[in-house]
């Protein structure tokens, strides 16, 4: 596995806490104080991927490596990218033409089937347990 390649997901997540939105580009209206905001009508669906692939995919592609194998990353290599990731547009737009560190992935690297696939295994991941439910922590 390539290091850059843990990289994909790094920067879609810098992008998306920037303020992006989980419609498609150009799908927005602007609102009278020129803010933009997505229209309900227009934003994707997700498409239906495999989790199990999407899991080998993450670690095939490399994603593990600064993500976590999990996708709960670390403030010293990667951010976190599940549970509960971003929209699935706004993470294809940010592999696709990313604003940090991580380098492009086109569809020719990382097609958008895989793209997918990786998007449910991030999906599946589950919730971390609540805090007054873990032992240690109670006082």
């Amino acid at each position: 596995m390539q290091p850059s390649k843990c990289f994909l997901l790094f920067a879609l997540v810098l992008a998306l806490a920037g303020g992006a939105t989980s419609a498609p580009l150009g799908a927005q209206d602007q609102t009278a104080s020129g803010v933009q905001k997505p229209t309900p009508a227009q934003a994707p669906v997700a498409p239906t991927g495999n989790a199990q692939k999407g899991q080998q995919l993450f670690t095939s592609y490399g994603c593990y490596q600064c993500h976590g194998r999990e996708g709960q990353g670390s403030t010293a290599t990667g951010p976190r990218l599940a549970p509960r990731p971003l929209p699935f547009a706004a993470l294809t737009r940010y592999v696709r033409q990313p604003s940090g560190q991580m380098p492009p992935y086109t569809s020719r690297v990382v097609p958008d089937t895989d793209l997918a696939d990786i998007y449910a295994f991030l999906q599946s991941r589950p919730q971390p347990p609540a805090v007054d439910s873990i032992p240690l922590l109670k006082q």
